[in-house]
């Protein structure tokens, strides 16, 4: 079925790089659902929504693809459903907020059949792609800042920094710093590590606690949160929450198909440019998206931690079974995720180290040229200052064509983007957000 022989590996092999791959981003096991339940969603069903969607997206990339790319909720589009979207946004709750990310997952799953996500890439400008990237990345490390502390609310300067003699503080230091640390020295699973170092450290200082028990039967407090696709689409219309919708399909088509890329690209997948069996792995990552979103979190998208599963040697879709398979058997340690979760100084090092990696992105726009700096910027801006996704991408999308017109490359820009640009633009000046 994986055809391991053709790829030149071995079960022994797939099996210790899916090992690798699951220590390598297994914090989001912890990260998720504590993000999650920020916007009032049970942990227990955030947790379990988490290990649904992982491994029916996984599975289906080994399945359909036979990739060893894992698929699994996207940082980012966490933060965004909770601080934005539900805690935000008077009137939204987190089941409406799921009707959102549930109409997103049905569109992913229709355009996967078609050319269209493909097409819709190529029409954005790669400077706005780069862009949406790095402003995620300083609103997730900003959240995880003000999480743990280091940065806190000031009266007249909005912010500022926290206080460093507080045990919870100088924990998230002690974190912040082996994470780097480790990352630096390209130790594999080092958010992990540096988790469970910190996890130790603040178990024997007393700031976290464990229940009677660490262990327990998984389970979905609240059931199947959202199923019935023209009840969700109605809750988009009721609620505006258009450009919340459409916030989480660009984020999530680049987020998905810039990983795909990547990863094929490091484990020698491509032909002749091109990633065969793509609509496959972007099926997989659809069904993942809708299905979680059923029963409880946000898009998901590739992971860029699968790298770590093909330099240790994965090939084919055996490894992501591994991994597919250790997430399921993390279900059963619900309690023991959910103390950890509870203490900000153990999951805020690894928002802000994912915030660093993800501002990384900014390198390939052309800083040069005004016409394509200025729009990535408000972009790259605004997201963390409005704590708001959508309104930067919206900035982006609305500033783009106009320094293009501004300049006589009118012809320059895709359709789309003006259509885009002008949706945003009706959304900010007439719709709630």
């Amino acid at each position: 079925m994986f055809q391991l022989q053709k790829y030149n590996t071995s079960v022994k092999q797939e099996f210790l790089a899916g090992i690798t791959t699951f220590f390598t981003f297994a914090y989001i096991l912890v990260i998720n659902p504590k993000i999650l339940s920020d916007a009032g969603v049970p942990f227990d069903q955030a947790f379990t929504a988490t290990i649904i969607a992982t491994v029916v997206g996984t599975v289906g990339m080994a399945i359909f693809a036979n990739y060893p790319i894992v698929i699994a909720p996207a940082m980012g589009m966490n933060a965004y459903f909770a601080y934005s979207v539900v805690q935000k946004a008077e009137g939204i709750t987190y089941v409406v907020a799921f009707s959102a990310v549930f109409v997103t997952g049905i569109i992913f799953l229709l355009l996967s059949f078609t050319s269209f996500r493909q097409k819709l890439i190529l029409a954005i400008p790669d400077s706005l792609k780069h862009a949406i990237a790095g402003g995620i990345g300083l609103f997730i490390a900003f959240i995880g800042l003000r999480l743990s502390g280091i940065i806190v609310d000031h009266p007249s300067n909005l912010v500022t920094i926290g206080d460093f003699h507080s045990p919870a503080v100088i924990l998230t230091l002690i974190g912040l710093i082996l994470a780097a640390v480790l990352m630096t020295l390209r130790v594999s699973g080092a958010l992990f590590i540096s988790m469970i170092v910190t996890g130790i450290i603040a178990f024997f200082t007393g700031q976290l606690k464990f229940a009677d028990k660490i262990v327990a039967m998984p389970h979905l407090p609240e059931g199947i949160i959202v199923s019935n696709p023209i009840t969700a689409v109605s809750d988009v219309i009721n609620y505006g929450l258009y450009g919340v919708v459409f916030s989480f399909f660009l984020v999530t088509l680049f987020d998905t198909t810039g990983t795909l890329l990547g990863v094929a690209q490091q484990g020698g997948f491509m032909k002749d440019g091109k990633l065969p069996k793509a609509g496959r792995a972007l099926l997989s990552d659809s069904f993942s998206a809708t299905i979680g979103s059923m029963f409880g979190t946000t898009p998901s998208t590739a992971y860029i931690e699968s790298s770590a599963g093909v330099a240790a040697g994965g090939r084919t879709g055996l490894t992501t079974v591994t991994v597919a398979v250790l997430f399921a058997l993390a279900a059963f340690f619900g309690p023991l995720v959910s103390a950890v979760s509870g203490v900000s100084a153990i999951t805020a090092p690894s928002l802000i180290i994912v915030g660093s990696l993800m501002m990384g992105s900014v390198r390939h726009i052309d800083w040069d040229a005004f016409d394509e700096a200025f729009p990535a910027f408000l972009v790259i801006l605004s997201m963390p200052l409005t704590s708001s996704i959508a309104t930067g991408i919206a900035l982006g999308f609305i500033s783009y064509p106009l320094m293009k017109v501004a300049k006589g490359k009118f012809r320059a820009v895709h359709p789309l983007v003006y259509v885009f640009g002008i949706l945003f633009a009706y959304q900010l000046i007439f719709l709630p957000h």
